[in-house]
């Protein structure tokens, strides 16, 4: 059975490595296949498993086979629906055609794959686990578990006890020196470590304000194809939900979120919000489209997050400023661009720059697989995996504040047991879609004032 492309959302950041083209069709799984080995120890050849086909997966192993500190190679792929395994294939043999090995029997379909492709993989490689935030937690302990390194893509989990299972499985990494990498690649932009140390030394003074911005437009989703699996259409529509991916404020917003954790060099202690969506709104998903909101940290510091994603007229921004007692600074520029500049005083203008850093030789996403597989190879300690999750905690009570309309602590987001599925690790073809529709297709949207996250 075919159907009609689902609307997905429009983003403009470099994880629109693939087209997006194509119709849907509901993947099988492939039963009783062996798993080959195919590490070979006298190979310095690092190789990698991408578990998690769509655009962000493929721009990962771009990003990969970019580096300077390779060669690496990828050996297998695994995804819950096989057109998107077609295309990633596709794409990625046509653009690295040998750094690219990955029959059919390296080709794996289902809820289990994961699991398939990690087995392929042996030490000092790794698994690519760039899929969804329900997955994170369950496909990081796989991979501890069977001791290879992680690349893992964000956000981490999309509620409070998926990221403690994430930060145990972190630990257990730690045991095993393995390298986990967290998709959070600004902090490996050299121009924004230039400029916390920079901070960090006094030229801005003590900082008294954040604020970040994402405003731009992004696609609404349309109705669901006549026909088409109720579960798998909720996942490949990921950012419209919140079980499968936190919702698309967590997910896109975690990069200003953690630079706003990074430039105040703490976690803040509530969050207050408010967000809403347009009259009439097309968008059957279940996210706000306009949203505000302000974290105060232990000092009474604060820092604010402003997100819109209408079109028409609206004023647009995508970027991160930083206000202290001497001067003001800008840390992120459009589509996360290392652009960091400090200003003489408050006002934010290009006839007031006192310190610009150049253009960056490496991307951000470039340069977080260049650390990578450095450490890989000089076998230095790496792991991620608790300030990613922290900061994705910093995001959550972000969320619930907004969802809810209250004032959500760090003690009660980090505690909560709040869980949008229960079973995650159970769900699979036949499994019942954990939210419904109503019967005009559109899905649950919060009533602050109603809905409760903690």
């Amino acid at each position: 059975m075919t159907h009609s492309r689902p609307s997905e959302t429009k983003t403009s950041d470099r994880r629109q490595f693939l087209g997006r083209a194509g119709q849907i069709a509901a993947g099988t799984a492939l039963a009783g296949l062996a798993v080959p080995h195919v590490h070979a120890g006298e190979d310095n050849t690092i190789r990698l498993a991408l578990i998690g086909c769509g655009n962000r997966g493929s721009g990962a192993v771009a990003n990969a086979m970019n580096s300077e500190y390779g060669p690496v190679k990828l050996v297998a792929m695994a995804d819950i629906v096989q057109d998107k395994m077609d295309r990633a294939y596709k794409v990625l043999s046509e653009k690295f055609s040998d750094r690219v090995d990955v029959p059919k029997e390296r080709q794996f379909i289902g809820f289990d794959a994961y699991k398939k492709a990690i087995d392929c993989l042996g030490p000092n490689d790794v698994a690519m686990i760039t899929n969804f935030a329900y997955f994170r937690p369950t496909q990081l302990e796989y991979a501890v578990e069977k001791g290879v390194n992680v690349f893992m893509e964000k956000s981490f989990a999309p509620d409070p006890p998926g990221l403690r299972r994430l930060m145990k499985a972190g630990e257990a990494a730690k045991k095993k020196n393995l390298k986990i990498a967290a998709g959070l690649q600004c902090r490996h932009s050299v121009n924004r470590q230039e400029m916390i140390r920079r901070i960090r030394d006094g030229q801005m003074g003590e900082i008294q304000l954040i604020r970040a911005y994402r405003m731009h437009r992004v696609g609404t989703m349309g109705p669901k194809p006549k026909g088409y699996n109720e579960l798998l259409w909720q996942i490949r529509n990921f950012v419209r939900f919140f079980w499968v991916s936190g919702g698309l404020f967590a997910e896109m917003n975690i990069h200003q979120i953690d630079e706003i954790c990074w430039l105040k060099g703490a976690y803040p202690v509530s969050a207050l919000g408010i967000g809403g969506r347009r009259a009439n709104s097309p968008n059957r998903g279940q996210g706000f489209d306009s949203m505000h909101v302000e974290w105060t940290f232990a000092d009474g510091t604060k820092a604010t997050d402003d997100v819109r994603w209408l079109g028409g007229h609206c004023f647009n921004e995508f970027a991160t400023f930083v206000h202290g007692t001497k001067c003001a600074g800008q840390f992120s520029g459009n589509i996360h661009a290392g652009t960091t500049r400090i200003y003489k005083d408050q006002r934010i203008a290009k006839d007031n720059i006192v310190w610009q850093a150049p253009k960056e030789k490496y991307t951000p996403w470039d340069a977080e697989w260049n650390v990578l597989l450095r450490n890989i190879r000089e076998d230095r300690p790496q792991n991620e995996v608790e300030r990613a999750a922290l900061s994705n905690f910093a995001d959550l009570m972000g969320r619930a504040a907004l969802h809810s309309g209250r004032v959500i602590t760090w003690d009660e987001i980090t505690q909560s047991n709040f869980q949008f599925v229960k079973d995650i690790d159970s769900l699979d073809y036949d499994s019942e879609p954990p939210v419904k529709p109503g019967p005009d297709g559109y899905y649950p949207v919060p009533i602050p004032g109603e809905w409760n996250e903690t």
